[in-house]
């Protein structure tokens, strides 16, 4: 009897409790599921819109994925990952950024019911990183190759990213202006450096969108500084960035200069005035006619003394620019700043036709056009009724941007409203037939996980989504790659007839990143707080 006892306790010992596991791996897939589901009614071009209500009172309007979870207080560990991931879709294709997170949380969906029949979590990621390899090379497959000088397709495709956004009814306008500013920045020795840091968005209040233009040049949003009576407006402009103030000197802060005697007083007042003006001269010397002053914190960059000797100089002024306008401004001028009066010399500046300010809306702004030997820098000027439409356009035009520097990167096309997941899903489905064991039931559940984009398309567009996508397969299996959820007639058409496209990168991104996501949390099996 003692020695059944012993075996007994033997078995105990090799016993371990996986409850509290399991119990880990379920709350996190459903924490990062409320996440997605919270963003899926946005999807598509018939995709509802958030009203974003901040601490602060404001409020935002917005469609936009990475914007939604940007701004959403998530506390949970792993629905913060949902988060990262669309952060990362964004820098990488900067589209997609619902899309990603929808897909993420349609494999988790499908890992709990794999997870649920028993399957061992790294058993399922194994199979979903050999899944997402074959699913990219599928898109890859279906995928068409563009020309730069295809000015269409381009227009096309950042169409197809501003129909989801609120200011969808003015993509005809936004789309052009977007595929032309990334045009004129890009350096044809050296296409695939695009910085969007060399197109500067400034956004004014007034007007509509349809305002919104590009300016071949530089616009500040800030009025010339003409309280002395300065001009306006400079033809045959000498322009010169400064990042010295001109005005007098100070001391410290933590001291005092106390003077008591009069004639004292105006001794220090006439050498202010005589060091101001001995400053100015030496502007003036180099034939420049125009300033645009840094913003200075230690002191005043201008005093009303500078600006009136400035004015009888015959000098515009724009004060207070940020400082990192600075790399932005001297680029498109090709001109050096200036950090000393001493260094004031003729070759640091930029010349430019015409600098002048206009008004726009309730404001006034001030125009730099006619450039000589500009940079490679293009400036949008975005307009719109309230603010809250004025930040949606400005959103929407950078995910437009974003569309074509992916497709200046990598040159290739695919189809939309769903076309490309279906292919996927229906080869994938295909292709776990072949497979054995455990692998193949994987690969079958990120088949049908991916369903989840043309689902969701036809739920937000009103149309039955059972129908729409039993249909959708049909038609993907009688050998039509292309044909895609037309949310606008609510039927199956060729999505590239429809000029319904997007960028390759914005597709393989969304699948491999969401795939990596997934996979992480599948791996986490305790949550451990550490002080």
């Amino acid at each position: 009897m003692p020695a059944m006892v012993n075996n007994n306790t033997k078995s105990v010992d090799r016993y371990v409790d996986t409850s509290r596991k399991h119990d880990i791996r379920q709350a996190n897939i459903i924490a990062a599921q409320a996440v997605a589901d919270a963003v899926r009614t946005s999807l598509g071009p018939r995709g509802m819109d958030k009203m974003l209500s901040l601490s602060s009172g404001d409020v935002i309007i917005t469609n936009d994925g990475a914007t939604i979870l940007n701004k959403m207080e998530v506390t949970q560990p792993a629905a913060k990952m949902l988060v990262e991931l669309s952060k990362s879709q964004d820098i990488v294709a900067g589209d997609g950024t619902t899309t990603v997170v929808v897909i993420a949380g349609a494999l988790l969906k499908q890992c709990l019911m794999l997870l649920t029949k028993g399957v061992h979590p790294t058993l399922i990621s194994e199979a979903l990183h050999k899944a997402c390899d074959k699913a990219v090379e599928v898109l890859t497959a279906m995928a068409i190759p563009l020309e730069l000088s295809d000015r269409d397709a381009l227009v096309k495709s950042a169409s197809t990213s501003l129909n989801s956004k609120v200011v969808s009814q003015y993509s005809s306008l936004l789309a052009p202006l977007a595929v032309d500013a990334v045009l004129n920045v890009v350096d044809p020795t050296r296409p695939e450096n695009i910085d969007l840091r060399d197109i500067k968005i400034i956004k004014k209040l007034g007007g509509t969108v349809d305002d919104t233009e590009m300016v071949k040049g530089l616009v500040f949003d800030k009025k010339a500084s003409h309280a002395a009576g300065g001009p306006t407006r400079v033809e045959g402009a000498k322009i010169a960035v400064i990042q010295f103030q001109i005005s007098p000197p100070k001391t410290d802060i933590e001291q005092n200069v106390i003077v008591s005697d009069y004639s004292q007083m105006d001794r220090i007042l006439r050498e202010e005035r005589n060091y101001i003006l001995g400053m100015i001269k030496k502007i003036k010397a180099t034939g420049c006619n125009v300033l645009l002053i840094q913003k200075s914190i230690l002191r005043d960059a201008v005093t009303d003394l500078s600006l009136h000797y400035l004015a009888k100089a015959k000098i515009l002024v724009v004060k207070d620019v940020e400082r990192e306008d600075i790399e932005f401004i001297t680029k498109t001028l090709n001109c050096l700043p200036i950090a000393n009066i001493e260094h004031f010399r003729e070759e640091k500046l930029g010349y430019a036709d015409v600098v002048e300010e206009v008004p726009v809306g309730s404001g006034r702004i001030v125009k730099i056009t006619g450039i000589k030997n500009m940079g490679r820098t293009t400036t949008v000027l975005v307009r719109g009724s309230n603010q809250l439409v004025l930040d949606e356009a400005d959103r929407s035009l950078h995910d437009a941007l974003c569309v074509v520097r992916c497709l200046v990167n990598k040159k290739f096309l695919i189809a939309g409203g769903g076309a490309p997941e279906v292919e996927v899903s229906r080869q994938l489905g295909a292709w776990a037939k072949t497979l054995y064991g455990m692998e193949s039931y994987c690969v079958k559940a990120f088949a049908e996980a991916l369903e989840v984009i043309p689902y969701t398309l036809a739920e937000n567009a009103g149309l039955n989504p059972v129908l729409i996508v039993t249909e959708l397969r049909n038609h993907h299996a009688n050998g039509q790659a292309n044909a895609g959820i037309n949310v606008r007639k609510g039927q199956i058409t060729n999505m590239l007839e429809e000029n319904v496209v997007q960028p390759l990168l914005v597709s393989t991104s969304a699948v491999s990143l969401a795939t990596e996501c997934v996979r992480m949390i599948l791996k986490i099996d305790d949550i451990v707080a550490v002080r």
